[in-house]
């Protein structure tokens, strides 16, 4: 398999290529920015109202943007700092070997904490009975700490030996190598790959199941509106809306992470499986993945209640007030022209609108 020249160079050099820090101290700025004014919004919710489990899973999502983005940017900064690659900071490679961790660590971490996500929300609204009994945050501590223990594991075999980390231009970005000549990183390649590509597909999946329960359930709602009480009927319309707002969170989240993501997974079938390849495009699947903890964040802050409660509510408010104001005109009539016997009209409207039963004749 052939390597550019400039590629194969970036592997091995001790000092800088090119590039500016601006760039990267924007990123990690946004980034800490993001993800601590995330942490502060899910705490002032929290101290209002017990956290459920989609918002300890949403806080751990968070956490994990935030420990991805202090594991890395750091060390980027460090190296333009010194002008030195990550590869000449340290004679055993031991920097490159934490970069290119680190980045196939929390890009696996992340995707599965959303597809975790999308799961108890497919759980809870089409099958509610078994997430009652099963489901509780308990359950959620128990899953992150799995996840992040597998990820671990997986993303440590390269230090044993399958799979290698490597360097890449400018001398700032260590990750999996994208051109192997060997066959076990090629399957690690291959296994990195398709686990990404698995829970991305199985998150749309459940996203989707998500959106036709709802509408299901928007439906029967709608069609039960006249025999469903007055209290139970704005509560059920309050738990839709919650659950909208779950929704369009969790759907804003896992398009960002599509887009940051699979670019990366098709360039790495695209290298394994190819034998003429050009190195100068696998920096910006590189670049794209190392965005996705600066979106997160923010996509929480802009997509977070209030926001689309608001949104709701005043789309629910202009169609109940076009509903409240056809009633009253199809009953207006019959308030104004029944009026019993003994009873002046004045009396007959206040009968109307305040009387009940044995009172009429008092």
């Amino acid at each position: 398999m052939a390597l550019s020249q400039e590629n194969a160079s970036c592997h091995n050099q001790s000092t800088l290529a090119d590039g500016s820090p601006t760039k990267s101290a924007i990123m990690f700025s946004a980034g800490v920015l993001g993800n601590v004014v995330a942490l502060i919004l899910l705490e002032i919710r929290r101290r209002k109202q017990s956290a459920s489990l989609f918002q300890v899973l949403v806080t751990s999502l968070v956490l994990t943007d935030l420990l991805g983005t202090f594991s890395v940017s750091p060390v980027v900064l460090t190296a333009y700092l010194r002008n030195e690659s990550l590869i000449g900071m340290s004679k055993i490679r031991l920097v490159c070997g934490h970069f290119g961790f680190s980045m196939t660590f929390f890009s696996l971490v992340t995707l599965a904490i959303l597809l975790f996500m999308a799961v108890e929300r497919w759980l809870a609204i089409g099958h509610p009975y078994y997430y009652e009994k099963r489901m509780s945050k308990r359950c959620g501590y128990i899953t992150v700490a799995l996840i992040y223990l597998l990820c671990a594991i997986f993303s440590g075999t390269p230090f044993l030996g399958f799979g290698k980390y490597v360097q890449y231009c400018p001398g700032t970005w260590c990750f999996i190598d994208m051109h192997p000549p060997e066959s076990k990183h090629k399957v690690f390649n291959i296994i990195y790959a398709s686990c990404l590509l698995v829970m991305i597909v199985c998150t749309v999946l459940c996203n989707a199941s998500v959106i036709y329960h709802l509408l299901l359930m928007y439906r029967r709602r709608k069609a039960h509106r006249s025999s469903v009480p007055r209290q139970r009927g704005h509560t059920r319309h309050r738990s839709i809306a919650k659950e909208v707002e779950h929704l369009v969170l969790l759907g804003f989240m896992t398009i960002a992470f599509v887009i940051c993501s699979l670019p990366l997974v098709i360039q790495v079938y695209f290298n394994t499986c190819c034998y003429q390849v050009h190195d100068q495009y696998d920096l910006l699947p590189l670049l794209l993945v190392s965005v996705n903890p600066i979106i997160d964040p923010w996509v929480f802050i802009i997509l977070s209640p209030p926001v689309p409660r608001l949104l709701w509510d005043k789309m629910c408010k202009t169609a109940k007030c076009k509903s409240t104001q056809e009633k009253v005109r199809s009953i207006h009539p019959v308030l104004y022209h029944s009026k019993p016997p003994g009873n002046s009209e004045g009396g007959s409207v206040m009968q109307g609108y305040t009387g009940t039963p044995g009172t009429a004749g008092s």
